[in-house]
């Protein structure tokens, strides 16, 4: 009677109905005992492998630009670096020596949680050095239009795998904009169609993302009673919720971020200043994907607001600091990911069907031509720059595909495994086919296509280099790290008027709004921090490791 009268109190169960039992709940308490220690030593394992991995690519990357190594892009190098390492690793496990078979394995929930989000802001922080804003109607329609034209072709090609056909079009639409800049930064084209291209190409990342997840989770769903036209208009509702909703999310984190770092000054402590922004930076991301929203997109647009308003309510300072940390953390997240792409050809089970992988990669390269050739007619009927036929190949031919298209197909939740696994095969040669074949290719084609111009254009060969870090390296935008008093300001505006649209908008009411507008004193703060951290870092280096002034040293380089 006793347990009967405790369960009633403890279940509360009314009488006549029967009690459901309640689901197992999660532990709290962390996992203990011989298999919790294997885990930590497995984790262990992998952190210090990957740091090793990227450890031997920074030395790599550093010998191509000693040696002057510009016409190789690092994506090829690295990958290429990842295949041998892969291969020694195989010959080690081969003859029993070690196994490393887990630490080599590439973990898609890793790559997005960890390496995805700092690429991602990082290109949308770096957008400041184009005009981007005038651009954006060009963008979103080679970004959004010319990724679903390339998606349907792909996925239309190879219907036979059924609905997640078009998630698999989706992913390997996704392209890599490194060498594509680099080319067109060797070609000094127009830097309208420089800032064109890169902002497709970075929109374009996160707009494969939602479509890739939106076409898999309709193939998932049981829509057998639902009408093909039906199934197109509740996809394109759910890709829109999921671009305007993820985007405006990271715009709005931007904004409050500018007006924090406007009314909350912490420019006197740049550690907490710096702190802010990083928590400002991956904000958006967790919040997104816990109310089921695109992060990479939200993350993306959060980084274009906050390089655009609260980079200049930053100390000069953090403004440097920012720069370069969200550089060399963004170098070491790509610089990973491409060497256990390479490091994949020897760790994945892979399915491989010669005649598929042909098939697709012909399906990819006539998507990507049908995305760039028609589109960029259609723009040149509206833009006073035009986009030449040589332009227009070259943006075909710099198509490549990345880590991107890698990772979501390890992603893809497909059944039987077997599918899978011919997924991630294809796409592993497709990557790797486009970064080695294509990527190597950019130098003949520039050598090619410079035949045409004069004696003048040729010596400019000598100023090619395709080497990512090294540019970014050489150029800390010090024309973005500026500091306008309110009676500068209105003056650079009256002298503007050909401002229109957004542009003028922003300059007459959005940025006077977000950004703060320094006095003086702040001015003359701000530039005693400088200088004093200047002075300090000189006699540092100036008095070197002995302690001694290197001053004949000090004479030669100056």
């Amino acid at each position: 009677n006793v347990n009967n009268s405790s369960n009633d109190t403890l279940h509360a169960t009314t009488v006549g109905v029967k009690a459901t039992p309640k689901p197992t709940p999660k532990p709290i308490l962390p996992g203990a005992g011989v298999k919790a220690q294997e885990e930590e030593q497995s984790s262990g394992m992998t952190i210090f492998f990957s740091l090793l991995v990227i450890g031997i690519c920074i030395i790599l990357v550093h010998l191509l630009i000693k040696f002057k190594l510009h016409f190789l892009p690092e994506s090829v190098a690295v990958v290429s670096l990842g295949i041998l390492m892969g291969g020694f690793i195989k010959i080690i496990e081969f003859h029993e020596l070690a196994n490393w078979k887990e630490e080599e394995m590439f973990r898609p929930n890793m790559f997005f949680l960890l390496l995805l989000p700092p690429i991602i802001f990082e290109s949308g922080y770096s957008l400041h050095k184009g005009n981007f804003f005038q651009n954006i109607g060009s963008i979103t329609l080679f970004a959004v239009i010319g990724t679903a034209i390339s998606a349907f072709i792909v996925g239309g090609g190879i219907y036979f795998l059924g609905q997640v056909s078009f998630a698999f079009g989706s992913l390997i639409s996704a392209v890599d904009p490194v060498a594509t800049i680099a080319i067109f930064n060797a070609l000094n084209v127009d830097p309208v169609l420089n800032m064109l291209v890169f902002g497709e190409s970075i929109l374009n990342d996160a707009v494969s993302i939602v479509l890739t997840n939106t076409a898999e989770g309709f193939a998932r769903d049981d829509n057998s009673m639902v009408t093909g036209w039906e199934t197109f208009l509740q996809a394109l509702g759910y890709f829109l919720k999921m671009f305007f909703g993820s985007a405006a999310l990271g715009t709005l984190t931007g904004l409050i971020s500018a007006i924090f770092l406007k009314h909350f000054d912490l420019r006197k402590t740049p550690s907490l200043e710096f702190g802010m922004m990083i928590i400002f930076a991956y904000l958006p991301y967790g919040l997104a994907e816990g109310i089921k929203l695109s992060g990479i997109m939200s993350i993306l647009f959060s980084g274009i607001v906050m390089s655009h308003y609260t980079h200049h309510n930053l100390s000069p300072v953090t403004q440097i600091l920012m720069q370069q940390t969200l550089r060399s953390v963004a170098f070491m997240c790509e610089t990973c990911v491409f060497a256990f792409l390479g490091l994949s050809i020897f760790s994945f089970p892979h399915k491989f069907e010669l005649s598929f992988v042909i098939w697709c990669i012909v399906l990819v390269l006539v998507g990507r031509a049908v995305n760039i050739f028609p589109l960029s007619y259609l723009l040149n009927f509206f833009r006073d720059h035009k986009i030449t036929p040589k332009m227009m190949f070259i943006m075909w031919f710099s198509g490549l595909r990345g880590a991107i298209p890698y990772a979501l197909s390890l992603h893809l939740g497909l059944e039987p495994i077997e599918k899978r696994q011919l997924i991630g095969t294809t796409t592993i040669i497709i990557v790797l086919f486009t970064i080695l074949l294509l990527g190597s290719g950019t130098m003949p084609l520039i050598r090619i296509m410079d035949n045409e111009e004069s004696q003048s254009r040729r010596k400019s060969k000598k100023d090619i280099n395709l080497s990512k870090t090294e540019k970014m390296g050489n150029a800390l935008e010090l024309e973005h790290l500026s500091e306008l008093t309110e009676e500068e300001y209105e003056a650079q505006i009256f002298q503007r008027r050909d401002l229109k649209g957004f542009m003028w908008l922003d300059a007459k009411y959005l940025n006077p709004f977000f950004t703060r507008r320094l006095t003086q004193e702040d001015l003359l703060h701000g530039r005693i921090q400088m200088k004093t951290l200047t002075n300090k870092w000189y006699e540092e280096v100036r008095q070197g490791p002995s302690g001694s002034e290197d001053i004949e040293d000090e004479n030669e380089l100056l």
